[in-house]
């Protein structure tokens, strides 16, 4: 190992796999618990290897299975990579070209999809209404392609294909048809041949044939494994997680063709992050052309970069990409630093919707690489790394407030107060504002917290171009004032949250 490597990279083997002193698992186990998550698998990779899988905590909590390596969990939005490597895959085999449009491959569609390219499916550039927002759709149901289709087919397009972006499953229905009709097989045994059996991945499937594995039903003796005393299938057994909603009822499995090639399969997180490792060199994808199609920013036609294609989204930091979302009753997230020193993935599925893991995500990675890590103290911030410049960033920003009718009160500018005085300085604005409602009940309960009100959000540019956005951690600030078991806190920092993310991402 030459001397830069040993600088930023942790040591293989080293008992130190900790990021601002707080081990991996001291860091996993306090966002379970303040994100109330059951349970929780975790793969990292250190390329080639997967040096660590974890799971914590319990996969179904009615039958006190744990999360293990061997828990397949849904992989939501993760499903759409697989379409984009099948598309890419017929690409290759010359089947399929990136400017065949629905009108070639699907001339029942409506007129007004027909010139849409499979380039704009993939790239969610399509302008195409999500059908999951019809009052009609049940992810639980089960779907034809023609009766997801019939949900916007009256719809007008959202905008001129190819000239703006925004997520909607619709594309990857209409994507996944297209590979069917192709190929001549069915998407599900498209992806099963070329994909699943070719890597020989033993925990990852459709959501119809989570039935096919090996389960021990654990509720006929009492919650506790008994077969692999006697059957060594269950040594080590291979088992689906469970969601539970505030009452204690099962989520139900989303049905596989309600969001075909958009959250359609189940897997371990192992077996993702094998998958992704395949991905990353030319094992799946042959060609740096093809890889450069999906795996890269692009742009519109009116110059703007899109850093986001097939629901990967990309960053300034050298090769770092990540994929994430949810379905009902579980949360996924999947992101890779592929610079050739860095070479690290981190897998995170759990059985709690509506999670964000991209902030605990960058401090995982930290524990395993010195250039992972944000630069920043992510003790005492919130820190979250954005897809846009500064300038775009604080725009939306400001645009997330107006929405949610909360008043800004100041905006400082600071490079431009540095200019003013013969200074230099990269982007860094401040927006503060926040709801005089709530900052007086604070208030009220201790006035000195009022050095920390209104609330605020850094965006500013580092040296290396990349746009973060930033604010500190409420319950730590609060703790300062003995307001950490406030029940206001906790939303406070969901809301900052959601501005963030809502500000810092293309989807």
């Amino acid at each position: 190992m030459n001397t830069r490597e040993h600088e930023t990279m942790k040591v293989r083997g080293s008992a130190d796999v900790s990021y601002l002193e707080k081990t991996v698992d001291q860091m996993v186990w306090e966002f379970m618990e303040e994100e109330e998550i059951p349970g929780l698998t975790l793969a990292i990779v250190q390329a080639p290897y997967i040096p660590r899988v974890v799971g914590y905590g319990v996969s179904d909590a009615q039958q006190r299975r744990l999360a293990s390596a061997n828990t397949m969990w849904p992989a939501g939005p993760i499903s759409q990579a697989f379409a984009a490597v099948a598309t890419m895959q017929l690409y290759e085999d010359g089947t399929l070209q990136l400017e065949d449009t629905v009108g070639k491959w699907i001339p029942e569609a409506p007129g007004s999809w027909k010139a849409i390219t499979v380039l704009q499916l993939l790239r969610h550039a399509s302008g195409l209404a999500d059908y999951r927002q019809d009052n009609a759709f049940c992810p639980f149901c089960k779907w034809t392609f023609g009766e997801l289709m019939e949900l916007t087919a009256d719809m007008p397009l959202r905008f001129t294909p190819g000239m703006d972006v925004e997520q909607s499953a619709t594309n990857f229905l209409l994507l996944t048809e297209i590979i069917e009709r192709a190929c001549g097989m069915s998407y599900h045994d498209f992806v099963t041949e070329r994909q699943i059996r070719y890597l020989g991945l033993p925990r990852t499937g459709f959501a119809e044939n989570l039935d096919k594995f090996n389960y021990e039903d654990v509720s006929l003796t009492g919650n506790v494994h008994q077969k692999f005393k006697a059957d060594g299938l269950y040594i080590d057994p291979t088992e689906s997680a469970a969601s539970y909603g505030p009452e204690g009822q099962p989520v139900a499995r989303v049905e596989s063709s309600a969001l075909r090639g958009f959250s359609d399969l189940w897997a371990s997180a192992q077996d993702i992050s094998f998958w992704d490792i395949s991905l990353a060199g030319s094992v799946l994808i042959h060609s740096q052309e093809s890889r450069d199609l999906i795996y890269k920013p692009w742009q519109l036609p009116d110059g703007r970069e899109v850093p986001a294609v097939a629901g990967w989204q990309f960053y300034k930091h050298r090769g770092l990409m990540d994929i994430k979302g949810s379905v009902p009753g579980f949360s996924s997230f999947l992101s890779r630093f592929t610079h050739a020193e860095e070479l690290v993935c981190v897998t995170l599925l759990a059985n709690k919707e509506g999670v964000d893991f991209t902030n605990l995500g960058r401090r995982i990675a930290g524990a395993f690489g010195d250039l992972l890590s944000t630069n920043y103290d992510d003790n005492k911030l919130y820190l979250l790394e954005g897809q846009l410049s500064a300038a775009d960033t604080v725009t939306r920003l400001e645009e997330a407030l107006t929405e949610r009718n909360i008043p800004v009160f100041a905006k400082f500018d600071h490079q431009r107060n540095a200019k003013a005085v013969g200074q230099e300085l990269r982007p860094t604005t401040v927006l503060v504002f926040g709801s005089p409602e709530v900052g007086t009940g604070l208030m009220q309960a201790d006035q000195s917290i009022s050095l920390e009100l209104p609330l605020r959000i850094s965006v500013w540019e580092d040296e290396a171009g990349s746009t973060w956005l930033a604010f500190p951690w409420m319950q730590k600030l609060a703790a300062g004032y003995g307001l950490a078991e406030n029940p206001v806190i906790p939303k406070m920092q969901k809301l900052l949250e959601t501005l963030v993310r809502r500000a810092g991402s293309v989807y």
